[in-house]
């Protein structure tokens, strides 16, 4: 039988991709670092071997998968080169795989993991399906009809695909270490749009996607009713958000999240467009209610007279939704924003955004930039943040106590790095 060998297997797409195969009925092993990354706890429960990096680890008979972080030179990818082993890179491994299905990418500079976990969910709780999501969560099923994955703009590795359907729920400008400019952007959006086979589902309310041209069907989903899908009659409680939808005007049904936020009635409505679309019942699509989230996304532990939430925002339109989420479910709690940048250029391309978003907290710590392998140190320190940021404070994780004076609050960790530790580290002070 044929093996599949995953450089970087640890990733959170290869880790999610690797659970698929396996589940599949192909063989399967990979290689990354030792250090513990948390996707590859789904990878041991699967009995997935997993190798430290090493040129001996690839031999004859193999096909490999090599993840997008990992450059030519990698002494893997060298050694699998020199074989003439069958060689992927992960978007076209997974470009070529999902022609089994019938495909649905999820896509969008915000919300596709949230939106892809969400999908998926309503899917299979209905029908034998396959998906990936983002957050190193995979599933395969040899009887699968649908295919739900999250397709990365990154470096336009998206258009490696060619899907049934396409859900966009927004663009923006992000990734200024790749992209120049919102046009820039724009135009890999609009060449992604032209790949998709079937129809699109798109956030009407976002004016970039307005402007996309497509050869085939486009949905529109929205708060505003000029969308051929829109919410109305939004009720905020302790159980979630309850809100009505409208079908070009038409009152369709009542539904439920349990969650909080624009962003996830938003990422609500793309499941209830496309599942409408493919003729689920309201009833079946119902079962948003009971998703419980993805992880890193608004990921909750109550600790002592605390709220502590992970998350994995890192742009600012992300960190603004996380914490109007936190407001929305807990108002007459203190919101205590602790972030930690993620790459340097991001942080210097919207130093003024990360601060209006994060001002609209109560309480605001601020983490050493978590710089990224692909990037030099920009001329940017973290103090550069905090001094547009009234009262911020610089976090110390040695110093990590001073949490606890935030008594009867929600501490909201937030960033794309490794602001876990963080956590981890406050969470440990009450073990004494």
């Amino acid at each position: 039988m044929e093996t599949y060998h995953f450089i970087g297997i640890k990733g959170t797409g290869m880790s999610a991709l690797a659970q698929i195969l396996v589940d599949s009925g192909m063989k399967v092993q990979g290689s990354d670092i030792e250090k513990y990354i948390f996707t590859q706890d789904a990878l041991e429960r699967k009995n997935i071997n997993i190798l430290p990096f090493s040129r001996e680890n690839i031999q004859e008979g193999l096909t490999i998968i090599a993840g997008n972080a990992f450059k030519d030179d990698h002494e893997e990818i060298q050694k699998a080169k020199e074989l003439g082993l069958p060689f992927y890179r992960y978007h076209e491994f997974l470009g070529e795989w999902i022609n089994r299905y019938t495909s649905i990418a999820v896509t969008g500079a915000h919300g596709k993991t949230s939106t892809t976990g969400l999908l998926a969910h309503v899917l299979d709780r209905n029908n034998p399906i396959s998906y990936l999501i983002g957050d190193g969560t995979g599933k395969g099923s040899e009887d699968s009809q649908y295919f739900v994955f999250e397709a990365c703009e990154y470096r336009r590795h998206f258009l490696a695909y060619q899907p049934d359907y396409a859900i966009m729920t927004n663009i923006d400008f992000d990734h200024p270490d790749y992209f120049h400019s919102i046009d820039d952007v724009f135009d890999s959006f609009q060449e992604m749009a032209d790949k998709v086979k079937k129809g699109i589902v798109a956030c009407g309310d976002d004016e970039y996607l307005q402007a996309i041209q497509a050869k085939v069907p486009v949905l529109y989903y929205g708060l505003n009713d000029s969308n051929d899908f829109h919410a109305k009659n939004v009720k905020v409680s302790e159980k979630g958000t309850c809100f009505d939808v409208f079908v070009r005007n038409n009152f369709y049904d009542t539904f439920e999240i349990n969650a909080y936020g624009n962003h996830n009635i938003l990422n609500a409505l793309a499941v209830i467009t496309i599942c409408h679309y493919e003729d689920f019942t309201a009833e079946q699509i119902k079962e948003i209610v009971s998703f419980q989230g993805v992880k890193r996304r608004f990921s909750e532990k109550p600790l002592h007279d605390q709220i502590l939430i992970d998350d994995y925002a890192h742009h600012p339109v992300e960190v603004d939704a996380t914490i109007e989420a936190a407001q929305k479910k807990y108002p007459n709690k203190e919101i205590v924003a602790i972030f930690q940048p993620h790459t340097y250029s991001r942080t210097k391309t919207f130093l003024h955004e990360f601060s209006e978003a994060l001002l609209k907290a109560d309480t605001v710590y601020l983490c050493d930039i978590f710089g990224s392998a692909r990037e030099s140190q920009a001329n940017l320190t973290i103090q550069d943040l905090q001094a547009i940021i009234a009262n911020s404070k610089l976090l110390d994780i040695d110093k990590i106590n001073v949490l606890k004076e935030h008594k009867d609050s929600v501490l909201v960790f937030m960033g794309a790095g490794d602001i876990q530790k963080y956590q981890a580290a406050y969470e440990k002070t009450f073990e004494n």
